[in-house]
């Protein structure tokens, strides 16, 4: 045996005809209150090593938080630390005020239960309401939920502009509220990937290795940002009110936006092939819409008043979201580079059979 560092070594050991053993540190089986005849659950992980962990006994225990929280909280502080309580994966979450909890903040709780996915309210009292998360260890598959949140945002860039060409509010409001889909996604990717952290079993359900995990949980922000821009340009809209911005720097615009969005979406696609030469081509497109921007903003500057300040956030959210899909290609590289494909290993040809040999019937054809 060798201990270093709080390491354990062990040698593998044979008994009967075909099985191995090791034995296990006796602190670490005293610490977690394990005894001769219990079960341990083995995790294979996908870099080869594996995890070792008690096996629960039945149903496990549901982890249960208390909150407590004033009712002169401000709205936004409230829902700021619901989120971080939700992130932390808490099963069983119990918001309580010291005395009759005020409509305001149950409302403000319960708009939050609609708003994120999982937790749905169990139970009310006077000075509390206790919601439970439903999901549990039920992860939905991270890169589909990927996939949905780069749906979203594309369609609410695509909606902005429109909102932006077209001076229509009511475009423009429905992007701003659908800012709150894409949020409750990369809420639920934090939630997903903290719990992948903590337990070794949830990193194995999502299928996914530890990298992987970090990949996707930065691919999640820079679509949740994506979408703030989409909002931000949907806001700017009420700016311009009846005035019309000059019809060619609406065009320009636009095209630059056609251009980010495609960055944005050949990027994700560059992370999902682990494609480097593709990945670079896009961060060049990005330098290249950069440059650009340079000779819009000259012709922006010379208008006037409030379309002026309209058409230089719309240039600035444009501009970002096309650095956010070459952040995402530079995190496509580092992925393709830290998990490349594995390619299969050509088989050797099969050795020629001797002269009036037969093929017996359990001959496997190569």
């Amino acid at each position: 045996m060798r201990s270093t560092g709080g390491f354990h070594g062990r040698r593998i050991q044979k008994t009967g005809g075909s099985t191995f053993i090791i034995s296990l540190p006796k602190n670490w089986v005293t610490s977690r209150g394990l005894h001769a005849g219990d079960s341990l659950a083995f995790t294979p992980r996908p870099d080869g090593t594996l995890t070792v962990s008690p096996e629960e006994a039945g149903n496990p225990e549901v982890q249960r938080r208390v909150v407590l929280v004033s009712n002169e909280m401000q709205e936004e502080y409230l829902i700021r630390r619901l989120i971080a309580e939700y992130i932390a994966g808490s099963s069983l979450l119990e918001i309580r005020t010291e005395g009759r909890m005020s409509a305001r903040t149950r409302d403000v709780v319960r708009g939050f239960a609609q708003r994120v996915i999982g937790p749905e309210i169990l139970e009310e009292t006077a000075e509390s309401v206790i919601l439970q998360d439903v999901v549990g260890a039920n992860p939905l598959p991270i890169r589909s939920v990927i996939r949905r949140m780069h749906q979203m945002v594309r369609a609410m860039h695509t909606d902005a502009m429109a909102a932006f060409r077209d001076n229509d509010t009511s475009i423009a409001r429905d992007v701003i509220e659908r800012d709150w889909e894409v949020d409750r996604l990369h809420w639920f990717m934090e939630k997903q990937v903290n719990s992948a952290l903590r337990d070794a079993r949830v990193l194995s359900s999502l299928d996914l290795t530890l990298p992987e995990c970090t990949t996707y949980l930065l691919t999640s922000r820079l679509l949740e940002r994506v979408a703030d821009h989409a909002v931000r340009i949907a806001e700017t809209v009420q700016m311009f009110e009846k005035e019309k911005p000059p019809a060619s720097v609406v065009t320009e615009l636009e095209k630059m936006a056609s251009t980010a969005t495609q960055s944005l979406a050949d990027a994700l696609g560059t992370l999902e092939r682990r494609d480097i030469p593709h990945a670079n081509a896009i961060i060049d497109t990005v330098h290249r819409l950069v440059e650009e921007r340079a000779h819009v903003l000259s012709e922006v500057v010379t208008r006037r008043g409030r379309i002026a300040v309209g058409l230089a956030y719309i240039l600035e959210s444009i501009e970002r979201t096309a650095l956010y899909a070459s952040d995402l290609c530079e995190l496509a590289i580092n992925h393709a580079v830290e998990s490349p494909e594995v390619t299969p290993t050509p088989r050797a040809p099969a050795p020629p059979e001797r002269p009036g040999r037969r093929a017996s019937a359990t001959t496997i054809p190569s």
